[in-house]
Parts: structure tokens; sequence; C-alpha cells
């Protein structure tokens, strides 16, 4: 057992209450590599942001959970020589089992999410429960999750949306004792987000998506108030790195993202995180198609590497300073 305190991470409770009375949301940026979470800690270092670095059970898989905890205690050390001690979450993203949440907590996150938002609403606030009730001897915070996000990201896939029912969320949070919920306004996983015929194109002809639920989150937000809030699949998609992507020999067919500007207003709310993983995926891969095209000589992992950790760190200083207002928060 390795608690997130000897790593010097944090758990989530006073970054969220701090975000809700700030009127802004923190960052929950996904990471997979070193040179992912070089970026997120340069670019939250440079704007003063609190960040929550997150792992979904792909990540975990993929770098292995003992470099990933060495990875975040790392992140921490590297912010103070970077010359800021930012506050640095490790979040488990979309959990799917009690083990698999107790086996995080043990290996030193200090947040987890237990994702049963696909069961019966009993089942879901059992398992839920579960988690909790674990996780709160270790100090560690737990993000629920009602109602159901389409699309998919890593090993989580829905066809459909089920938007949250404002009804439930009281009941959930009473039942389940949960930090944070997350829920479902029409948000989505994945770079394509929604089909071209939910969307409408704009005067330049590009694809914009039907508006977040606003009236849902207005009405949870009445009946749970200040209680902390999560939107999952908010990337924006940039099209100019879908349109670098394509031109360099990619095939991104009709990728569309949620507008910066919805994410701003819903930051403003009791939403205090907000997820962000595509949109990253996409500045990286376009930053490496890039150098692959014009330098096609080039074979060395840091020459391609370094540009996308790069534009990643650009992306990511963007996201805190104009998109979360997290920016000058840490």
């Amino acid at each position: 057992m390795v608690s997130y305190k000897e790593l010097g991470l944090v758990n989530t409770r006073d970054m969220f209450a701090k975000a809700i009375k700030g009127g802004y949301a923190i960052p929950a940026f996904n990471f997979n590599n070193m040179e992912q979470m070089q970026a997120i800690i340069q670019a939250c270092v440079e704007t003063s942001s609190p960040v929550i670095l997150q792992v979904s059970a792909g990540a975990r898989k993929y770098a292995n959970q003992t470099l990933l905890r060495y990875m975040a205690q790392g992140a921490v050390e590297y912010a103070k020589e970077l010359g800021k001690n930012i506050p640095i979450v490790l979040h488990l993203d979309h959990g799917n089992s009690f083990e698999l949440c107790k086996d995080c907590i043990d290996m030193g996150f200090s947040s987890v999410m237990i994702d049963g938002s696909a069961l019966p609403y009993d089942e879901n606030v059992a398992l839920t429960k579960k988690v909790v009730d674990y996780a709160h001897q270790h100090d560690v915070t737990v993000e629920g999750e009602l109602g159901v996000l389409a699309g998919v990201e890593d090993e989580v896939a829905s066809e459909h949306s089920h938007y949250t029912d404002p009804a439930d969320v009281e009941d959930f949070v009473k039942k389940t004792g949960v930090d944070s919920l997350a829920i479902s306004i029409g948000t989505s996983h994945g770079a394509n987000k929604f089909k071209p015929e939910q969307c409408t194109r704009n005067a330049e002809g590009i694809l914009v998506p039907p508006p977040l639920r606003f009236d849902i989150l207005k009405e949870i937000e009445k009946r749970i108030p200040g209680f902390p809030i999560v939107l999952h699949g908010s990337s924006s998609v940039p099209q100019e790195y879908v349109k670098i992507i394509n031109t360099h020999g990619g095939a991104l067919k009709d990728a569309v993202g949620i507008p910066e500007e919805q994410l701003r207003e819903a930051a403003k709310s009791a939403v205090c995180k907000i997820n962000i993983d595509s949109d990253g995926r996409l500045a990286m891969t376009a930053a490496v198609r890039t150098v692959f095209v014009e330098q096609p000589a080039e074979f060395d992992p840091r020459k391609y590497l370094g540009p996308a950790r790069d534009e990643l760190k650009k992306l990511y200083m963007h996201k805190c300073e104009s998109v979360l207002g997290s920016a000058g928060k840490a």
C-alpha cells in the first residue's frame, strides 16, 4: 500500500471547493507517456494552474501502473524544479470495477472514478458506495457518474447517450457519498463526437454541434447546490489540427467537438472538472505527421516527439488561460 501523500499528490476536495467558489474548472488531462506528462506539467506551471493527471484503464495497461506511480511522483518534483509547487492529483478515469479502483488507491492514486453509469440505477449506487467506503478510509476522493456519454475513447464506448436525469442526482449523492458527479448534458467521447446530420454548418462550412443542455445542468445545480460537477468528453477538436492531419496523410472524417465558449460558460457554474483527451491526441498527431512529411529522413524519436510535446504544451496553456479559467489559481 502506497499513500498518495507520500508521493506529494493531493486529492480533489479543496481543489474543487476553490474552483466552484472562483468560477473556473480544473483541467483533467489524460496522459500515457513521458512527453504528455512533461507537456501537462510545463503548461500548468507556466500558467500557474492546478491540474488533474488522468489515467484511463487503457493507459494503465499501456504504461504500467508502477511506472505511472513514479511518473506522478516525478511530476510533483518536476513542477517544483520548474519553480512552482502546483497542486497535482493522480486520478483514475472511468474505473469500471471495485477491484480496479481499490488497486489504484493502493498504488498511490489520490482520486478515482467509478463509472457504473451503464448499470441499472440501484447497481450503480451499490457499486459506487462500495468504492467510496474503501476510498474514504484512505482520504481518496471519488467521482461517480449518472447518465451515459456517446462515443469511443480507450475502453469506454457507447453508441447512444442518455442525459442525466436531475431527479436522480440528490438521491445518488446522498446514498453513495461521492465527492463529485460526472453528468451527461451533450458532451461526447472521441474526436467524432457527433454525426454530420446532428450538426449545422456555419458560414465557413464548418460543422457546428448541437448546444450543451445547460437547462439540465441548471436543474442539477438547483437540486445539489454547490456540489462538484464533472464534464467528460469535452475536447473541442480544433479544426486546424484536423486539417494538418488530413493534409499530411491522415483520414479524420467529420471530426467535430464541443465549442470552447460553451465549455467556458460551463466552467463558471458548479462544473469544476473538465476532461480533455482527444484534443491532446490531435495536437501531438498533427505535429508528428508534419515532421514525417516535411523531414522524411528523420528517424530520431526525439525529433518528432519533441515537437509533439511542444504543441501539446501550447494547447494546454490555451485551455488553462482561455477556456477553463484555471490559470493563476494554483
